[in-house]
């Protein structure tokens, strides 16, 4: 039987909630607690380790995976095999990360400690777990990124549960991560071996460039701690309901009646609860075919400025199309292109809050990107204010 005597919250939703929204609170909570590594593994870190598994396997079982205008759906025991795996070997790398975590605590004048080690990292690892749940729909599969704001929970937790002074925290988050990226290099490979899987490259902090609160991150870009505080601060508010969706309606009223030689032929709206709302329009020109879709990301959308402070990257080029996720000024960027078939998509995060995507067959990327600027951003923005 699990022991939760040494808790202070009623559930596994509250711990998640409270590390994710107020660390700076919930950390010197959590060194006080006796809990032990087994009980923290069956009541908290198997039950959100299991998210990302999961939401990929039912998002691929429902929508399948696709890219350039091309789809497919895995078996059923090809998923399941994929999204076992690929949790086991999740725990494992958990596992492996908190004994370096305890190891390199002593080495920044901290104090080794295997019990709060093995709570440093599987509780920051909660933003990284939850956003595991962005692979139900596999074309917001990028978001997962946005599992990054784990860096700035361990930096956080650095000092009240390692004893790291707090001059020596962010170059002790630093090469916690760096061996971190190490070891999942290494598992990695072996998930893509076994599962067929392809993933995310590599990700890592490459270095401290000073004690004041910033990690540089490969490539360009760091993490400030200060924008954190203000983000998270941000996911508190949408949290306790002062982001509320807008209605569709009122984002349809945004969708231009044409686009160039492109004139809308259809359109819908939809609602998401609290989630969120969206309003798409089809365009067409000849045999051209553009859907532009607004979608109000609601309290989702404060995740979204995570993965913007963090600079992400990824591209993916072949000899006839590519795929490309950027930030640019500040605000994240999707975009893929096939040469072939004359089709893509092009999708660009406005005010960490709503997307805007048109896809489809086109005469050019050019073409999306206008469809995408056809939305006035400042008339979105304010409907938010």
């Amino acid at each position: 039987m699990v022991d939760l005597s040494g808790f202070d919250h009623k559930s596994i939703v509250d711990r998640a909630k409270a590390i994710i929204l107020t660390p700076k609170d919930e950390w010197p909570k959590i060194a006080a607690e006796t809990t032990s590594q087994r009980d923290i593994l069956m009541s908290y870190v198997i039950p959100l380790a299991a998210i990302g598994p999961v939401a990929s396997f039912l998002g691929g079982q429902l929508f399948g995976y696709g890219a350039f205008g091309f789809s497919y759906k895995p078996g059923i025991v090809a998923g399941l095999a994929t999204a076992v795996i690929t949790f086991a070997l999740g725990i494992l790398g958990m596992f492996v990360v908190s004994l370096i975590a305890d190891a390199l605590a002593p080495k920044f004048e901290g104090t080794a400690n295997k019990l709060q080690a093995f709570k440093l990292v599987a509780y920051s690892y909660t933003a990284s777990w939850l956003a595991g749940i962005f692979g139900l729909i596999p074309s917001l599969g990028f978001f997962g990124l946005l599992g990054l704001y784990s860096f700035y929970l361990l930096y956080l937790g650095a000092t009240p549960l390692m004893k790291v002074p707090a001059d020596k925290s962010v170059a002790y988050t630093a090469v916690t991560v760096v061996c971190g990226i190490i070891v999942m290099a290494i598992i990695g490979p072996i998930t893509a071996a076994v599962t067929g899987a392809v993933g995310y490259g590599a990700m890592s902090v490459a270095s401290s460039d000073d004690y004041g609160g910033k990690i540089t991150l490969p490539g360009g870009g760091s993490l400030e701690t200060g924008k954190m505080e203000d983000l998270a601060k941000q996911m508190e508010n949408a949290a306790n309901g002062k982001s509320p969706p807008i209605a569709a309606t009122k984002i349809q009223a945004l969708l231009p009646v044409t686009i160039g030689s492109y004139t809308r032929t259809a359109v819908e709206t939809g609602g998401l609860g609290p989630v969120g709302s969206e309003a798409e329009g089809t365009y067409a020109s000849g045999a051209k075919e553009i859907k532009l879709k607004v979608t109000d990301l609601a309290a989702m959308g404060a995740l979204a400025g995570l993965g913007a402070a963090f600079g992400v990257e990824r591209t993916r080029e072949d000899a006839n199309s590519y795929e490309r996720t950027t930030t640019v000024n500040g605000q994240i960027q999707n975009e893929s292109w096939n040469k072939v078939d004359s089709r893509g998509k092009f999708g660009v995060v406005v005010g960490n809050r709503f997307m805007i995507e048109a896809e489809g067959k086109a005469e050019s990327i050019d073409e999306l990107k206008a469809a995408v600027a056809s939305v006035d951003q400042g008339n979105l923005l304010s409907l938010a204010s």
